[in-house]
């Protein structure tokens, strides 16, 4: 076997570690041995290098690397558990627990239980227990890494009760914690009751406090659990259509609404918001202007506001500014300021002043009670408004919205 050049060795393995032969990698490791070199992450590579290999031996050269070094040191072993097969990663861990060193950090707990989720068995959901107690105990349960792989643990353990008891206690939650939790569901049997829960859930999610958006993977996953329940009802389908929508989706979305027809489920109010919210996102404006003529010619549902408002800003996103003011003088009801306020963000967007200012007229012409329900405490309305202004010209109109603000005591620093 010819020799590698120490030079080579830390080259390849500074490198890509594919590059790297199975005697190279030997010799590496014989290099690193004999020099003085005690760079963590050269031996973090080495590590990452025979866990690669499918033989056992290479398991155990990789565990030699990591007991060089005395006292045992916690990057190191932290790779060795995260880069190891499941089995010895918990053998690793347990070992360590039981020689009563307790110097861990988050890192370590999150690629234990890792393992514990890759390696399912009785004895693995104990052991995952058991890291559960521990982390609270030592409080790093705060960090949302952990708790989400928590969560992926027991989701592959199918403890449905623990996995959501830690996903509550949650104090924050990201969208990798939504996604673990959703899927969670999505990876066991589906039951109705589990998959109308994992609907709900993405729901909830919606409207998290965090503000947390879901991803492609959440939206997939949910779109599968509802696709598989035995009674399919409003909500579920409603639940449908947002995720769609929120993902740019609208001609999907439109169809699961032939789809309700076909299974005999009557769309709600709600419905036909989120419907409305899809073709904003998508564009479609003439689906979107046929869906709401259809709305109580087909489906015998009144339109209230929220659709009114709907209908406005999708006009107005797609700049058919006109379109949208005929609309509001248009509505069979007293158009509410929102419609107002709608339009005139639009005609700020696309520049369109004489639009502006008509819109900015009927605005300054509504009622002050109407006013005062409707904009105090919202600057925006009034920068809008005044910066329509000023593009044409109209300083004394800026300066009697400026005076307004102050009487309704509304912040002026963004004028």
């Amino acid at each position: 076997m010819q020799s590698l050049p120490r030079h080579r060795c830390l080259s390849l393995l500074k490198q890509n570690l594919k590059a790297a032969t199975t005697n190279h990698t030997k010799q590496i490791h014989a290099q690193l041995i004999i020099s003085i070199l005690k760079s963590l992450s050269l031996h973090a590579k080495l590590i990452q290098l025979y866990c690669a290999k499918p033989s056992p031996q290479y398991t155990h050269l990789a565990n030699l690397i990591f007991t060089h070094f005395d006292p045992p040191n916690l990057f190191l072993f932290n790779t060795l558990i995260r880069c190891t097969p499941p089995k010895h990663s918990l053998v690793t861990f347990s070992n360590w627990v039981a020689e009563k060193i307790s110097s861990f950090d988050d890192f370590t707990y999150v690629f234990v239980l890792g393992a514990c989720a890759r390696l399912c068995s009785v004895s693995t959901l104990w052991l995952g227990r058991q890291i559960h107690a521990r982390v609270v105990r030592v409080g790093v349960i705060f960090n949302v890494l952990v708790p989400t792989t928590l969560i992926h643990c027991y989701a592959s353990n199918k403890d449905v009760v623990s996995r959501r008891k830690v996903f509550d206690e949650m104090p924050m939650r990201n969208s990798v914690t939504w996604n673990a939790m959703i899927t969670g569901y999505c990876s066991q049997s589906k039951r109705a009751k589990d998959c109308a829960f994992e609907t709900l859930l993405f729901k909830d999610m919606l409207v998290d406090v965090c503000g947390v958006k879901p991803t492609d993977t959440t939206t997939v996953c949910v779109l599968s659990a509802s696709s598989q329940l035995r009674d399919k009802n409003v909500l579920t389908w409603t639940a449908m259509v947002i995720g769609l929508a929120i993902h740019g989706r609208g001609k999907e979305a439109l169809r699961l609404l032939d789809l309700m027809r076909v299974c005999d489920v009557k769309p709600n109010a709600v419905t036909f918001s989120s419907l409305f919210s899809a073709c904003c996102h998508a564009c479609l404006v003439e689906e979107g202007l046929s869906l709401f003529d259809n709305m109580k010619s087909k489906w015998g549902l009144e339109p209230n506001i929220q659709h009114y408002e709907c209908i406005v800003d999708l006009l107005g996103r797609a700049g058919h500014l006109n379109e949208a003011y005929e609309f509001i003088m248009g509505m069979p009801i007293e158009p509410a300021a929102i419609l107002w306020r709608s339009l005139l963000s639009a005609c700020y967007v696309h520049g369109d002043v004489v639009m502006g200012e008509k819109v900015g007229k009927i605005f300054l012409q509504l009622q002050p009670e109407s006013i005062s329900e409707d904009l105090t405490g919202t600057s925006e309305d009034y920068v809008a408004l005044s910066n329509v202004y000023a593009s044409a010209g109209r300083w004394q109109e800026v300066e009697s919205l400026g005076k307004q603000m102050k009487v309704k005591r509304i912040e002026t620093e963004r004028l």
